[in-house]
């Protein structure tokens, strides 16, 4: 009671200070956390509006991709979301400043990592649906490079994952590369190879 009204009035306890300054997140992490925020809303945003604003044509988002091949689709999707955050977990779980990737690159490589992986991932659905109402080789080529550029950019989230140091905590770390695995395997190859391969162009 006494500490909870000195906390009220401003008077700080031994060892208050440091605790508050542990809880405070490092200012290298901010760029990483508001990119997540502000792209992954995007993302959310444009998957929810599209399917609701357009229900008639759910289906047509599949691009031609089987229906004995879209259950196995809905598993890797799963896994790559479940893979998704358990590697930025591990990011924010990381010291910026002993953070080196290849011994050259710093933490600061992240947040352009996952601004190339939400952008192009935001900009998905809004063009596909442009693309199944009037088709043209222009938008077909700008749908193939938002999935490129997803896809190459989830290879650079692996590659960075791999030649991380330091790679502690290790168990989290193992779980971090398993997670950015099934989340290239969604991006680099179901998407960016598989489901341009059955599009209807």
């Amino acid at each position: 009671m006494a500490k909870s009204l000195a906390r009220e009035v401003g008077v700080v306890f031994p060892g208050h200070r440091e605790v508050t300054e542990k809880r405070r997140m490092n200012p290298k992490k901010r760029p990483l956390l508001w990119i997540n925020v502000l792209g992954g809303s995007a993302v959310l945003a444009s998957y929810a509006y599209n399917l609701i604003a357009h229900p008639a044509l759910g289906s047509s988002f599949w691009g031609g991709v089987p229906a004995t091949m879209q259950s196995g689709y809905v598993v890797t999707m799963l896994l790559a979301a479940t893979g998704y955050f358990a590697f930025t977990r591990f990011l924010f779980r990381l010291r910026p400043a002993q953070v080196k990737i290849a011994g050259r690159f710093g933490y600061g490589v992240f947040p352009w990592i996952y601004a190339l992986i939400l952008v192009p991932s935001a900009l998905w659905m809004p063009l596909t649906h442009a693309m199944i109402v009037d088709p043209s080789a222009g938008l077909w080529l700008a749908i193939k490079l938002t999935l490129a550029a997803v896809g190459v950019a989830s290879l650079l989230l692996l590659a960075a994952l791999l030649w991380l140091q330091p790679k502690s905590p290790k168990g989290a770390h193992r779980f971090a590369v398993a997670g950015i695995i099934a989340f290239t395997f969604q991006t680099a190859v179901l998407d960016m190879l598989v489901w341009t391969a059955y599009f209807p162009v």
